[in-house]
């Protein structure tokens, strides 16, 4: 059991918030959840989780993570849809890296219910 906070910024453990998606406990409820959960993943080294939650028509062969790579903050800008109500959403997001920082929409769907990222655009 992990009672560190979890790395996508909310107030609670990894174990309670991302950890249990990441360990398959549940699903991630919103396009919001998902993309929460995602950058912990990256955070994590959690490469099975990124591909399992990757839309199958987008889905790299493979993943491989930069060990070099630090990830230090997510920040959530803005949502659009994305409920248990809807079947796409889209999460606009800054995620921040030692050095710099990411900035992208991500589009998100679900697939037998569940919710997957399938692309995302870069913003400047």
């Amino acid at each position: 059991m992990t009672t560190r906070s979890c790395p996508c910024g909310l107030p609670e453990s990894y174990d309670g918030c991302c950890g249990r998606y990441h360990a398959g406990a549940c699903a991630a409820p919103t396009a919001e959840a998902l993309m929460r959960s995602r950058y912990s993943a990256f955070v994590m080294g959690e490469v099975g989780y990124l591909l399992r939650t990757w839309h199958p028509r987008t889905r790299p062969a493979r993943l491989e993570l930069d060990p070099g790579m630090r990830w230090t903050g997510l920040e959530i800008l803005g949502t659009t849809d994305g409920s248990a109500f809807h079947a796409t959403g889209t999460v606009t997001f800054r995620a921040s890296f030692r050095g710099g920082s990411l900035h992208e929409r991500s589009r998100f769907e679900r697939v037998d219910g569940a919710w997957v990222y399938v692309d995302g655009e870069f913003l400047s």
